[in-house]
């Protein structure tokens, strides 16, 4: 049985599928990427279908990430029986899964992984920016993803 992480965003084109490439790759170099299934979406489905923007997937191939094969897709209600651990980049999202959530569903910021975050960081939305938010978003990305292969390590073993 694999234990399942969903990163979600607002329209699944930026910051979750960028978490998505860069924690499979940390869960990999800890191990765990067998055992684990990550995954992303969005909670607007004006993007569903849509390759990861252009600038996203270029930051992540310049630091040797892979993300050409995604495609948008919407987080769904029923989509909460799927996942053990569902994560959102920003507090507007956050309050949107929690809407959704059935009573008992836990959803949490990617960056409440990051040690080094003050209570409440969020993985701000890059999309209206240029390069460098780009960039400042992988960082937070790689850093948090560190911690979430902690918590999972925990979770699984």
């Amino acid at each position: 049985m694999s234990y399942r992480v969903c990163l979600v965003c607002m329209g699944n084109i930026c910051r979750s599928p960028m978490a998505e490439v860069v924690l499979r790759r940390t869960l990999d170099e800890h191990g765990l990427g067998g055992r684990v299934v990550v995954e992303s979406a969005g909670t607007g489905g004006w993007h569903v279908g849509d390759p990861m923007d252009e600038r996203a997937l270029g930051i992540l191939a310049e630091h040797g990430y892979d993300g050409a094969a995604h495609r948008a897709r919407q987080f769904t209600e029923d989509w909460f029986d799927r996942y053990d651990l569902v994560l959102a980049m920003d507090r507007d999202n956050t309050a949107n899964l929690r809407r959704l959530a059935p009573g008992g569903v836990e959803v949490r910021l990617f960056r409440s992984f990051d040690a080094g975050a003050p209570d409440g960081a969020e993985v701000p939305d890059p999309y209206y920016g240029g390069r460098e938010g780009f960039e400042e978003v992988l960082t937070m990305l790689e850093t948090a993803s560190e911690g979430v292969a902690g918590h999972i390590a925990d979770e699984i073993d």
